[in-house]
């Protein structure tokens, strides 16, 4: 599909307030499903997915042809509909990530969609159903943390990536709970007095943009539609996303890798990338 136009910057702002309305009614439609009775099925990676999954993916598609029908999609629940590369303007999405917190009866799982151009994330939107909480961000125009309850979205409040913790200062490091690799520990372990915080799905690329962690390395493999929305938000909130060694990451190129980031790093303060 030959999208029909780039948007940049300026038509992402205009863009903003319907997208963050959507991501909340996908939050509301996840919230609506009974966790206690609902069926869960296994994918062929073995991770697992509920109809929670499929009602949010449901409401997004939805609503992203009502607002940019001409712009392609990617979504984690429609992977057999991508025809990459996608070379100009297209919406990646992540319907409910953290399946395994939700199913476990945890808040910290999100509804995660980014606006990447030209194989970089501008928008992204964060957002925790159940702590009504969401994080969103146009890279060169800030960021901001938003609270709602129900389909009430309120006031925003933007926020910043804190800058490279003073000498003898700890380092905040934001850990999965589900995923964990020695790599990422032996990373962790070398910032001075690590601390670790323990947060589920992109709740971590969110506190990272508001400055309460410092550091989400993650050296294992994850999906391109974990990372695009949390990427945007952390840049636009003054931080950096790279890859394990420090260089771009590129969004929506390869379909035979099934879409995949070998390894990348959160960094608030984007001066530590030059000192990693």
């Amino acid at each position: 599909m030959q999208v029909k136009r780039i948007i940049d910057g300026a038509a992402a702002s205009g863009l903003m307030e319907p997208l963050t309305a959507l991501v909340v009614k996908a939050g509301e439609a996840i919230l609506a499903v009974n966790r206690a009775a609902m069926r869960v099925d296994g994918k062929q990676d073995g991770s697992p997915v509920t109809e929670a999954d499929l009602a949010a993916d449901r409401v997004i598609a939805d609503g992203l042809a009502q607002l940019a029908g001409d712009i392609p999609t990617l979504s984690e629940e429609r992977t057999q509909l991508a025809a990459p590369p996608f070379r100009d303007s297209f919406f990646l999405i992540d319907p409910l990530d953290g399946t395994k917190e939700f199913v476990a009866g945890r808040d910290e799982f999100t509804v995660n969609l980014a606006l990447v151009t030209h194989g970089v994330p501008l928008l992204g939107i964060v957002s925790a159903p159940a702590l009504g909480l969401l994080w969103r961000g146009i890279v060169g125009r800030g960021a901001e943390c938003v609270r709602f309850d129900g389909a009430t979205i309120g006031a925003a409040e933007p926020v910043h990536t804190r800058k490279l913790p003073a000498p003898g200062e700890p380092w905040v490091a934001a850990v999965s709970r589900s995923h964990g690799d020695p790599k990422s520990e032996a990373f962790i372990d070398n910032r001075p007095n690590a601390v670790r915080r323990t947060v589920g799905s992109a709740v971590k690329f969110g506190r990272i943009a508001e400055g309460s962690a410092d550091i989400y390395p993650r050296f294992g493999p994850t999906s391109e539609w974990d990372v695009g929305a949390g990427c945007a938000v952390v840049t636009a909130a003054g931080g950096k996303v790279t890859d394990g060694k420090g260089g771009e990451i590129l969004f929506g190129q390869r379909q035979d890798t099934g879409f995949i980031i070998p390894e990348f790093i959160a960094w608030g303060d984007p001066q530590a990338v030059d000192r990693y």
